[in-house]
């Protein structure tokens, strides 16, 4: 899960740093009451269903309208001078050293407390551009641009944040990742040779996003574009730029992300007889050796099942449950297994509870756990991921109520950087 924790420099977390969100209480700087911690209770539910939590954030916007009220405590009103206005709504000036070393703090704060599987931001770099407005930076332009062409030293300001951002949580925890989620076009084709064959808004020349140089430098850990057209769009093909990020991945995971109202909108013009794009864009996707998978967007659609875009996905293209790939440039040694596998009956219930590897090296600490179960006879082929039924953050696996049968019950560790180990010794039950 995909969630935001931090809109516009503000928290859905109890921060010292930051005011509560307006989007959590209704008014910015309210804290929600009864107290609870949001960002806890979603890290706490998405482990429990063997889920990771991935903290968005947005790094320079304060507000998206004139008519916004910060509250007192808000950074704002400590350094004014350090903020922008851009078709009136309120930055942090990129351009500004103090402002990246805030927004690395806010993430070292946050990664210091919480559990968090990765941080994460989107496309929200320099603001998209307002037609006849350019960006006011003049100021910081004037003190840190040593002559530098403008657009370069704008994007030398946010490589610097993303590398920033990289040594602070390399430095804490090594196994958090970065991700990036960026428009899905890095530059066209007609400037830039590297580019796409596409012809639309430019990560690199409007965002002052040059989102490639963060993966070839590995300040990111995943990219996770945002292919949002239809596969056949004419000015940016969601086919043509998926076999150009494929080709640009640079060694660290690709994800594309889906607008599911577009994909379940759209009839599938390769394949006539389906009324909507999902499954060719999967199939596509799978297709492509350099990437890892899909990203659903925005997250209630899956939840509402619009146009049964659950109901197909649980049905057809994703019916097993997927581990999340393992990070190998992070670490690349894959944990010890578990051991001492045992079977509880109690009250109609049947648990299987096992003890999980020691290691004083925290890369090679068991983070999770994956369960699979082979009815008696079956092969025990642990490549066979429909045989996997949890994977569990904690050393036990209930079997779903009523279950009957004699079955192979096989574990593994998953460490923090998702290396899987070996199997279990294998356990049978008979329910």
């Amino acid at each position: 899960v995909v969630w935001q924790i931090r809109p516009q420099a503000d928290a859905l977390y109890p921060s010292e740093l930051e005011p509560w969100s307006r989007h959590l209480t209704g008014k910015a700087g309210v804290a929600p009451n009864p107290m609870w911690d949001p960002l806890q209770f979603m890290i706490d539910e998405c482990h429990k269903r063997g889920m990771e939590l991935h903290a968005w954030l947005n790094p320079y916007r304060v507000t998206t309208s004139p008519n916004e009220e910060l509250p007192k405590n808000h950074i704002y009103y400590q350094h004014p001078e350090r903020f922008v206005s851009y078709d009136r709504k309120l930055y942090f000036d990129p351009g500004l050293p103090e402002n990246r070393d805030f927004i690395e703090q806010v993430v070292g704060d946050i990664i210091s407390r919480y559990d968090v599987d990765a941080i994460h931001m989107d496309d929200y770099f320099y603001p998209y551009p307002v037609a006849g407005k350019d960006f006011p930076d003049s100021l910081s332009y004037e003190k840190y641009g040593n002559g530098m062409n403008r657009g370069d030293w704008r994007r030398q300001n946010v490589d610097m944040l993303i590398e920033g951002l990289h040594k602070v949580i390399s430095e804490k925890k090594p196994w958090i990742r970065l991700g990036i989620s960026p428009f899905g076009i890095w530059r066209n084709k007609a400037n830039d040779p590297k580019g796409s064959d596409t012809n639309g808004l430019e990560n690199y020349d409007a965002l002052y996003a040059d989102v490639l140089l963060w993966s070839e430098k590995g300040w990111v850990d995943y990219m996770l574009p945002q292919l949002y057209w239809s596969l056949e769009h004419k000015r940016a093909s969601a086919e043509k730029l998926a076999y150009w990020w494929n080709e640009n991945a640079n060694g660290r995971h690709m994800y594309f992300g889906q607008d599911l109202k577009v994909t379940m909108d759209t009839h599938d013009i390769n394949r006539s007889s389906n009324p909507t794009q999902l499954a060719h864009k999967i199939a596509l996707s799978r297709e492509l050796p350099n990437v890892q998978g899909n990203c659903w967007w925005p997250g209630y659609m899956i939840t509402s099942n619009y146009k049964g875009c659950a109901d197909s996905l649980a049905s057809n293209q994703q019916f097993s449950i997927a581990l999340v790939p393992n990070y190998p440039w992070i670490d690349n040694i894959a944990p010890d297994t578990v051991s001492g596998l045992k079977l509880a009956k109690k009250d109609g219930q049947s648990n299987v509870s096992w003890s999980a590897p020691s290691s004083d090296d925290v890369m090679q600490q068991a983070h999770a756990y994956v369960v699979y179960v082979f009815k008696k006879g079956e092969n025990q082929d642990l490549e066979n991921s429909s045989a996997i039924k949890a994977v569990t953050y904690v050393p036990e696996y209930s079997f779903p109520a009523k279950t009957k049968g004699k079955f192979i019950v096989i574990v593994t560790t998953l460490d923090r950087a998702n290396n899987e180990s070996i199997g279990s010794k294998p356990l049978k039950v008979n329910l």
